[in-house]
Order: structure tokens, then sequence, then C-alpha cells
């Protein structure tokens, strides 16, 4: 069983087993923005369950720029007490737990009532979805720079707090993902333009982060393998970025893929053969493999041991695993033990592929909120039922988020 072998980072650290559960957007903080009991409850489950690795679900480094009303941030030591009992929770079973920390750009409901940052003011194109969101304002100078000093001062409270890593988020189209996209950054100064200029934020940002953590604390990267949008980022954009990423103290880079506009993270992806089997960033990856320095993970559909397997048998060297582990925290406890039953979600076929993902999401989402609250999961859940659950939860979280933020 290879996905049961330690794993050893560049910086030391070292990684029990090569599964790792892998971030969702659980958007269950508090309504002061931290990570709530429910949360606290939902990653006893994951830590219980045997994974080798926890990476949090967002962490956004602004509580004025959210991936959604109901998510965790972390820009101060206002909640660090809660923020030390979630890392002492994930690391009960004396496993590396990481914060994914982000900022979302463009892609924050515009109904939040908060001025909407990008590379460029370029809106999205989610075709009648597209209404949701706002046209963004582009950043100025002071403003990119303020974002740098934001993913800085999170990642050194994520140490302070306990954790023993962070994950910088520049996948799936939040900022810096926009930056790195020519579709979405259209600046014409040092932060725009070439690759190397797109690039300057995340590059950066990891600078930055390692230069105020120990060499102890994990610094990894969330990188897009492709946008799939013709004209945006490419496959050979991520390969040239790994290779600048290979300049820096990185210690793990998790390959995923899309965007809110293209949802392949949530098994889209207009590249049909990227569908063709469960790990569908696998083939990009082995692309990355002979160019990458430091250890690499993909996440992406996995679900089946013996896909696991595979995967670690290409040479990859984590899987990363995030709607099979809400629907069965315990999986790979029962791979070890030789049980190898998993459960689906129902497959959703709706023809708008946007309302499809949300669907997808929400289906996801209807599981960790059993899981938080004690009860046992239902993967035959109702895309349609767990989706208008998801949205009346989301509109009373926005009702809180705007209050608060009215009177902040």
């Amino acid at each position: 069983m290879k996905v049961f072998k330690s794993l050893t980072l560049p910086n030391g650290a070292i990684i029990p087993n090569r599964i790792a559960k892998a971030a969702m957007e659980e958007n269950m903080a508090d309504i002061n923005q931290a990570p709530s009991e429910k949360l606290m409850k939902l990653y006893q489950g994951w830590a219980d369950g045997g994974v080798g690795l926890i990476i949090t679900g967002n962490v956004m480094v602004d509580i004025r720029a959210m991936t959604g009303p109901g998510g965790v941030v972390l820009e101060d030591d206002t909640n660090i007490e809660k923020f030390k009992n979630w890392a002492d929770i994930g690391r009960s079973r004396g496993v590396p737990m990481w914060m994914q920390i982000n900022h979302p750009g463009r892609q924050m409901q515009g109904n939040l009532g908060q001025e909407t940052w990008a590379p460029s003011a370029i809106p999205l194109n989610m075709g009648n979805m597209s209404k949701h969101f706002n046209i963004p304002h582009e950043m100025t100078e002071k403003e990119i720079e303020e974002v740098i000093q934001r993913f800085t001062t999170t990642a050194q409270l994520a140490e302070k707090s306990g954790f023993t890593g962070v994950e910088i988020h520049a996948a799936h189209g939040y900022l810096l993902s926009q930056f790195l996209s020519p579709l979405s950054n259209q600046r014409t100064d040092r932060w725009g333009g070439s690759l190397e200029n797109r690039a300057r934020l995340l590059i950066e940002i990891v600078k930055s982060v390692r230069e105020v953590v120990s060499q102890q604390f994990v610094v990894a990267v969330k990188l897009n393998s492709a946008d799939f949008q013709r004209g945006g980022f490419s496959e050979d954009d991520a390969q040239e970025v790994i290779k600048m990423l290979n300049e820096l103290s990185v210690d793990l880079v998790e390959l995923s893929g899309g965007s809110y506009e293209v949802p392949a993270m949530q098994g889209q992806a207009r590249d049909g053969r990227t569908l063709a089997r469960e790990a569908y960033f696998l083939e990009f990856a082995e692309d990355i493999l002979k160019i990458a320095k430091m250890p690499i993970m993909i996440t992406g559909g996995i679900r089946r041991f013996e896909v696991a397997e595979e995967v670690i048998e290409s040479g990859v060297d984590m899987v990363g695993m995030a709607t099979a582990l809400a629907i069965d925290p315990n999986l790979p406890n029962e791979w070890k033990s030789g049980i190898y039953e998993v459960s689906e979600l129902k497959p959703i076929t709706w023809k708008n592929k946007h309302l499809g993902s949300l669907a997808n999401m929400a289906a996801v989402k209807y599981q960790l909120y059993k899981m938080s609250v004690g009860k046992k999961t239902n993967p035959n859940v109702s895309p349609l039922w767990a989706l208008t659950l998801q949205q009346s939860a989301i509109a009373v979280r926005t009702y809180q988020y705007k209050k608060k933020m009215k009177n902040r």
C-alpha cells in the first residue's frame, strides 16, 4: 500500500501517509468569522479518519473579501484562541494541519456590499449568473502591496495558532489565479503582460511568507494545471510557474484546475480527455513531475483506493481527496483495514453547468453539515434539495455578514 508510506518534505516535515484531506469551502464560521463549534467537530472527524495531512478550507486574509459570507477570516489575533483550538483538533492524531489562505478577488458575491478587487476591471463571464458578481475595481499598486502583507500576516498568525503550514491558494479563479491568467489580467504595468509579470504577485507572496515563518513551517502553493479557457492560463504556463517556484523554498505544490467560469474542479472541464479517468488532473501532473523540484499533490475526483494507488505509483507524491472524505471521513482507516467500498454523490447532468457546479458543491456541503452535527452523511441527497437549503443558509449568513460590516 504505497498510499500509506510516509513523505518527507524539503524542509524536513514528515507526512505520515500520502492521503490529504484537501480544502473544501465549509463556510462554517461563527458570527465573528472565527472557527465555530460545528467546524471543530467536522475536523475532529477527519483527524480521526486516518488521513496523513489536513488542509483547511479557505481562510480569508481580508474580512472585506470573502468567498462566502460564512467564511473563516484570520487577519489579526482577535480570535486567536479559537484558531488554536482548531489547530489542536486537526493535529490531535499526530498529523500535520495546514491552513489554506486565500483572497477571492472578483469571485465574491456582489450582494455582500464590499468593493470587489481584481487585477483588471473585467467581470466574470458566467452567463445569466454573472449578475450575482460585481464588476471589479482594478487594483492599485498600494492595494497589491496590501494583499502581499495580508497573506504574510495571516501566515504568521497561522503559525502562532499551532498550524504546521499554509497553502497559498493560487488556483480556481481566485485573486492570485486571476493575476496569472491573461484573460483576467490585462494590466500593462509590472503586474501584467508577460507570464513573469503575471506571476509576480504569487512569487512575492511566497517570498514574503517564507521570510516571516520558521523553517519547519511548511509553505505550499495550490496552482491550476490549466484554466480550461482558450487564451487563459495554460499547461505551458503552469510548467513555467513551477520552474519559478523551484527557485523558492516551496515545500509542496497541489495541482487542480478550473474556476467559477469553468468549474473543472467539479469535474466539468471542457477538455474531455481530463474526464476519461477518475483522477482527472493526473495527465497534467505527469508533465509537471519532470520539472518540479518539490513534491506534487493532485486533487480532483479521486475516490477509490486503486486510483489513489495508481496516482502514487505514477510518481505523484500526495493524493488530495475532498468529496470522498466529505461522504466518509473514515475512508483511509477503512482502506488500511481492507475495506474498499466507496459511496458517491448523485450525478448531476443539468444543462446549466454553472448551476450544476453549485448544486454539486451544495451536496458536498450538505454532507459536511451532517458531520458537523454528529449525524450520518447522505450521499443520495437530492442535488436540488441540497442547493435550496444551501441558498437559504447563504441568504441568512449574507444578512448577518452585511449587518456586521455595517456596524464595523
